[in-house]
């Protein structure tokens, strides 16, 4: 008779107990801090076993609000017996189809947490990869960016250059005692063919601020043998290309 009515008492009590953790959790200012709880979560994950129908319900209504909050699913889905109570639930024959549908919700919300991480991973990876096609930092403002063009003659260049008429082309050499010195390029007369299908220049206001004392490197090039350096190049090409 005692044994009786000291059972009759739990359930109540447990009960009562996840209702009122499934209204708290119905408040979204609250959610963080359940799951944040040492001893909230588990206990939910606990009353998904329990004998009580309507006790397993009122756990995952509470569950099902906590999983609204992106922030909570690892942490939902890392607790221990999480995942696997909630495919008890599902699998049980007994399971009431609204409360088994409900497992299920919370299951594939919990379950796609890490694919979706990942998918938002992997894009930001290619978004980097696509953004290393320029060698060196490039500044959006000043429209400038640093190129190793394979093939290019330092003569050619220098032509190109004097060919503007506003820059002068300069390289960079090295002393006996390893100092670097800028010794202007020697005047060229080699012709440089004019492209007449390049567009005008841009507005100056628009135009690329010159920087002095920026230089380019040709590729495969050595310190040894007085290998050159052209101060002026970067601004050459950035008058050159258009974004």
């Amino acid at each position: 008779m005692s044994s009786s009515s000291s059972t009759m008492n739990e359930e109540p009590n447990a009960l009562s107990v996840v209702n009122q953790l499934r209204d708290l959790a119905a408040d979204p200012l609250n959610r963080r801090a359940i799951v944040q709880d040492q001893g909230c979560l588990p206990g939910l994950i606990l009353f998904m076993d329990h004998p009580n129908p309507p006790v397993v319900h009122s756990a995952l209504l509470a569950l099902r609000y906590l999983a609204e909050c992106r922030a909570n699913r690892e942490k939902m889905k890392g607790e221990l017996g999480m995942m696997l109570s909630l495919q008890n639930v599902i699998q049980k024959t007994t399971t009431p189809g609204e409360t088994k549908l409900l497992a299920s919700e919370i299951y594939d919300i919990l379950q796609s947490s890490n694919m979706a991480d990942g998918d938002s991973f992997n894009e930001m990876n290619s978004r980097r990869r696509k953004a290393q096609f320029f060698l060196g930092t490039t500044n959006k403002r000043a429209k400038t960016v640093v190129l190793h063009i394979d093939g290019l003659d330092d003569t050619a260049l220098a032509s190109a250059i004097a060919s503007t008429k506003v820059m002068k082309a300069q390289q960079v050499v090295k002393s006996e005692s390893g100092e670097e010195m800028l010794v202007p390029f020697q005047d060229m007369v080699v012709e440089v063919e004019q492209n007449t299908e390049l567009p005008d220049y841009l507005p100056e206001d628009e135009s690329p601020t010159k920087e002095q004392d920026k230089a380019v490197s040709r590729v495969g090039s050595h310190p040894e043998g007085g290998a050159s350096w052209l101060s002026t190049a970067a601004n050459f090409l950035s008058r050159s290309f258009y974004w």
